[in-house]
């Protein structure tokens, strides 16, 4: 028993390494073809957040559903998203995920569960909280996780999903990562109240803040809240404190960011952390790592090659698909 549990852990923390290093890779490819003007549109990248969108999807099942916010790639990958339909969608060529139309915020995967990234603060909170109500009245098991960042905190719809979730026990995680930043302005310039956690306490939903620079940490909170809802019990509010190494979108600046506070953030980069602790539990070589990087580093570069060779949608598409 005890060998299975340690060959279990072993494969978790191998894919869970690997799928960063996937969409670390992914994430640095689309930020140097977004900065040669390769990309439609404003681009929001995730690195430096890899562990809250690995550790929480990788609690999930794959009937389970999540929902994104703007700085979603990491969240669409990580459920399972063909990696080359999503470099395509957000060059916005035909073959991508919806056609290339959605571009890098709305992506919508139903086929993994994924609701879509969000351009609307918050927006992905009440499809999140929605289709837990759909599994609650149709009796599925099926748990919801809805993402959404600090500055989605003070959002009216916040209050409002969270507050019937845990009136009607919805099988919902809330998932904040909290980067400390709202576009360009600190957490703490526009958000009252130092305690977080006490937004979901006062509705008596359980809540934890947990270090959103390690992935073993934000997976086993995870597991612990997912476990919860596909039980009855009920929502989970989840507090991953985080940071994003680039700015709000490709090209900013970040002149609102202190450079000592950036480098011991980035001293704590997940994707290292994650590989000493494989190599010190004995479940991965130097060599073994070195491979896993390549093979992400390899897989991002084809699906761009192949994004670019692709062709864009025909003028004539444009008004498929479209209700009115």
């Amino acid at each position: 028993m005890e060998h299975a549990k340690a060959d279990g852990r072993r494969a978790l923390w191998r894919k869970m390494h690997l799928m960063m290093l996937q969409i670390r890779h992914f994430e640095e490819t689309v930020r140097i073809a977004a900065a040669s003007g390769g990309v439609p549109g404003l681009v929001h990248l995730c690195a430096g957040q890899e562990a809250t969108n690995v550790g929480v999807i990788s609690a999930l099942e794959p009937a389970d559903y999540i929902a994104s916010h703007h700085r979603g790639h990491g969240h669409c990958l990580a459920k399972g998203a063909d990696v080359t339909g999503l470099m395509l969608e957000i060059l916005g060529k035909a073959p991508g995920l919806c056609g290339g139309r959605s571009g890098s915020m709305h992506v919508i995967d139903l086929a993994h569960g994924n609701l879509g990234t969000n351009g609307i603060v918050g927006g992905g909170v009440p499809l999140a909280a929605g289709a837990a109500l759909a599994t609650r009245a149709r009796g599925g098991r099926e748990v919801s996780v809805g993402f959404f960042g600090d500055g989605a905190l003070n959002q009216g719809l916040m209050l409002e999903c969270m507050n019937m979730a845990a009136i009607w026990k919805l099988p919902v995680v809330f998932v904040c990562e909290n980067n400390g930043f709202g576009e360009f302005t600190a957490m703490e310039d526009v958000t009252a109240g130092a305690d977080v956690l006490a937004r979901g306490r006062a509705l008596d939903i359980p809540s934890v803040m947990v270090d959103g620079m390690d992935v073993h940490v934000v997976h086993t909170a995870a597991q612990e809240a997912v476990a919860r809802a596909r039980a009855g019990e009920g929502p989970s509010f989840l507090v991953c404190n985080t940071w994003r190494f680039g700015g709000h979108h490709v090209g900013d600046k970040q002149d609102y960011k202190d450079d000592e506070e950036t480098r011991k953030w980035r001293a704590r980069d997940p994707i290292p952390k994650s590989a000493r602790a494989l190599l010190e539990a004995g479940y991965a070589s130097e060599a073994e790592l070195a491979q896993m990087e390549a093979e992400a580093a390899a897989q991002a570069k084809a699906a761009f090659d192949a994004a670019r060779a692709a062709p864009e949608p025909a003028a004539g598409a444009l008004m498929e698909h479209v209700l009115g």
